[in-house]
């Protein structure tokens, strides 16, 4: 029993780490999504994203085909890594579950047959 509480407590740490790592890149992508506007014929790319209560509209300036590919696969990107950091949310709930011991309680019947 040793031998797989030890190896659970590993996988725990492993899942652990990851979760770090997973949220520290998931930090250092731009949130939100391109929203092009249409202002007297001109089409201009802002990236919208929320900010608390308040939604926030960035220009990105001249944007062609390459540089809104290039924020698309960025937002596929982070909406992977917030999958993977809910599988490791999940994954690391369960191990901790598996791992708790079990405390034994005293009961008053049990405490009276010794006596």
């Amino acid at each position: 029993m040793k031998i797989i509480k030890g190896i659970l407590a590993e996988e725990l740490d492993n899942a652990r780490q990851k979760l770090r790592l997973y949220q520290k890149e998931m930090a250092s992508l731009p949130k939100g999504s391109i929203v092009s506007k249409r202002i007297k014929g001109r089409l201009f790319h802002y990236l919208a994203y929320r900010n608390g209560a308040r939604m926030v509209f960035k220009y990105q300036g001249k944007l062609d085909a390459k540089g809104l590919d290039k924020i698309e696969s960025i937002r596929k990107q982070r909406a992977q890594c917030k999958g993977f950091i809910a599988d490791l949310k999940q994954q690391i709930r369960f191990l901790e579950r598996t791992l708790r011991e079990r405390k034994r309680r005293k009961s008053p019947a049990s405490s009276l047959h010794a006596a």
